[in-house]
């Protein structure tokens, strides 16, 4: 693929497709929406309306940081918060499909909103070669993936769905955005899920679990940043563990950190991380995160596992 061409084609043909309507960006940092999103403000220019929605599922500080890096660009990003509204469709659901697909509700419901506010009929999202298969084959359900799984989003949510780079995986991605005058920390960070911190929280999603898990990715992400690896973070199980506190009993979270090798997610094997990293990551995440008291490294390649959990 000659990056340069691509870049050209995707932007006719968003220019063609909108025509002259407005369309609206979901903007969530991830280099998927990223590139997205600077392929569309090429084409529309101020007919763009880029949105970041807040759904309290973030890494930390996710939504000043985009703004920030938008901003340097030239693109206004608008801030939607929709925590409450997030939590209010996640409250009392374990099951994981169940999940995605409160999220995906809920997400659809808040841009949905924001359309009419803005008047588009576009709307443009980072879906993926993988997002595809993985949604179509059944694995799981991608909260952005509508029409494949035979969704009307015109009929259901009153816009058009514009997937400039839906035939693409990760790698060809990352190569894209870098042209695009992406900086460093959006085309090479590691992948976030789309549903964000809710894949790495097991059983139910509330605020105080997610902010458990949030300060453990964050724990992850610091100390194997000199390795590199294609994905690394932090999951919180569903039930307990006994520990030692003060000489008592104290039954306490469960942390399990995931770190991945992969070039296009379709297959992915653990990463080697040496065991004083593993150890400093634990001691760490044990003693900034009082609830924790056992954390673990697992080791299933994929398949048969997938790299997120849910």
């Amino acid at each position: 693929m000659k990056i340069k061409d691509f870049i050209e084609e995707k932007v006719a043909e968003i220019k063609k497709t909108v025509g002259r309507e407005t369309a609206i960006s979901a903007l969530s940092g991830g280099v998927d929406s990223s590139t997205c999103t600077v392929l569309a403000w090429r084409a529309l220019g101020d007919r763009l309306k880029v949105i970041f929605i807040d759904d309290g599922l973030m890494r930390e500080g996710e939504p000043d940081k985009v703004r920030k890096v938008f901003g340097k660009m030239g693109i206004n990003v608008d801030i939607v918060s929709a925590q409450d509204e997030f939590f209010a469709a996640l409250a009392g659901k374990i099951d994981p499909e169940e999940k995605r697909k409160a999220f995906r509700q809920a997400f659809y419901s808040v841009f949905g909103r924001e359309v009419l506010k803005s008047r588009a009929r576009f709307l443009v999202q980072g879906t993926i070669a993988a997002d595809i298969i993985e949604t179509k084959g059944g694995i799981k359900t991608q909260h952005n993936i509508l029409e494949q799984i035979g969704i009307d989003p015109e009929k259901g949510f009153g816009f058009k769905v514009v997937e400039p780079i839906r035939e693409l995986f990760k790698p060809e991605v990352r190569q894209v955005a870098r042209e695009l005058g992406l900086p460093e920390s959006i085309y090479a960070r590691m992948p976030f899920p789309g549903p964000g911190l809710m894949a790495r929280v097991l059983g139910e999603v509330t605020p105080d679990r997610v902010a458990i898990v949030r300060k453990a990715t964050l724990i992850v992400e610091q100390e194997i940043k000199k390795l590199s690896p294609f994905q690394a973070f932090a999951v919180l199980l569903s039930d307990k563990g006994t520990g030692v506190e003060g000489g008592k009993r104290k039954f306490g979270d469960i942390i399990i950190i995931r770190s991945v090798e992969s070039k296009d997610a379709m297959k992915a094997k653990p990463t080697a991380i040496p065991w004083d990293v593993l150890m400093k990551m634990s001691r760490r995440i044990t003693k900034e995160i009082p609830s924790v008291t056992r954390v673990a490294y697992e080791l299933t390649p994929k398949p048969p596992a997938t790299i997120e959990y849910i």
